[in-house]
């Protein structure tokens, strides 16, 4: 079609998410498979890489706005812009799972915190005895400096009995078959207790004028 030598793009083909290192396809196809096609960056200056009419050009491009461009009859057309996307990701997946405390009592607030490190696109999920009536938080910081982690946080408030149990997270990488679970026990008890370690028998006995120490230790 001379009208229209860039065959159309759908807008998810605009928008190509890549991993650091990895080659990937530039699809700006065209219905003239003998057409001269280049490749244009967003300063304006050509780049080279692979080209093939029925799916574009190939290559390890730096992140940024691409744009094809060819002539029919004299006439310059200029397909879509294309975004390249790099993402960070390694072939294992680094996790951590912390909690400020594994112990609470009813009505306290349980905090726990899931970490996935050099990584940008994870799915994760969390498993925990409140999940099935959605009771829980979860909020995500996405923290570059000084190193990349995603730091997602399951709050859960006002805790009861009902919520002791295991608390598990499930990251897995969005581009590759690699998952990695972290799981922690959690505790809530029913009220506060004490425990006491008295380091004197039952019966003690002093002489005249001693001084005797007595000695607990509470927890």
């Amino acid at each position: 079609d001379p009208d229209m030598p860039f065959v159309p793009s759908i807008p998810e083909d605009q928008f190509i998410l890549v991993e650091e290192g990895d080659s990937t396809i530039i699809p700006c196809r065209t219905s003239d498979p003998n057409a001269q096609v280049t490749l244009m960056n967003s300063l304006g200056k050509a780049v080279f890489a692979v080209y093939d009419s029925k799916q574009g050009f190939t290559g390890s491009f730096p992140a940024g706005s691409y744009v094809c461009k060819t002539t029919v009859k004299g006439v310059e057309f200029k397909s879509d812009e294309f975004l390249i996307y790099i993402l960070r990701a390694t072939p294992e997946l680094p996790v951590k799972i912390e909690a400020i405390k594994t112990v609470y009592k009813t009505g306290e607030t349980i905090v726990v915190t899931c970490v996935v490190f050099d990584n940008e696109v994870v799915n994760l999920q969390w498993n925990y005895p409140g999940k099935v009536k959605e009771k829980g938080l979860i909020k995500l910081d996405d923290i570059k400096v000084p190193s990349q982690k995603l730091v997602y946080t399951l709050t859960i408030p006002e805790a009861s009995v009902k919520d002791t149990g295991d608390y598990e997270c499930t990251a897995r990488q969005a581009t590759k078959e690699v998952k990695e679970n972290k799981k922690v026990v959690i505790t809530v008890h029913d009220k506060g207790f004490v425990h006491l370690e008295p380091r004197f028998s039952s019966l003690e006995t002093v002489d005249l004028h001693e001084v005797k120490n007595f000695v607990v230790d509470v927890q």
